[in-house]
């Protein structure tokens, strides 16, 4: 998945909010820990505001949808 993809699926889901969003957001976030890493998912998280929809924050390591904690 590109990077731009990505943040397109995450615009969607923090425009949705909740927790259901947020378990795909984490999905969308491995996926680009995973192709990209670490310095691509903190730049989502900042450009997205995910901070302050579902509470990520930039240095988090996302794995298999889930969170890893601080990188």
């Amino acid at each position: 998945m590109t990077l731009d993809r990505a943040k397109q699926l995450l615009k969607v889901q923090a425009e949705f909010g909740g927790f259901y969003n947020g378990n795909s957001a984490k999905l969308i976030l491995s996926e680009v820990q995973r192709e990209h890493g670490q310095d691509a998912v903190d730049e989502c998280i900042r450009d997205l505001r995910l901070d302050t929809v579902f509470g990520f924050e930039p240095g988090t390591r996302f794995e298999g949808g889930l969170v890893m904690g601080k990188a």
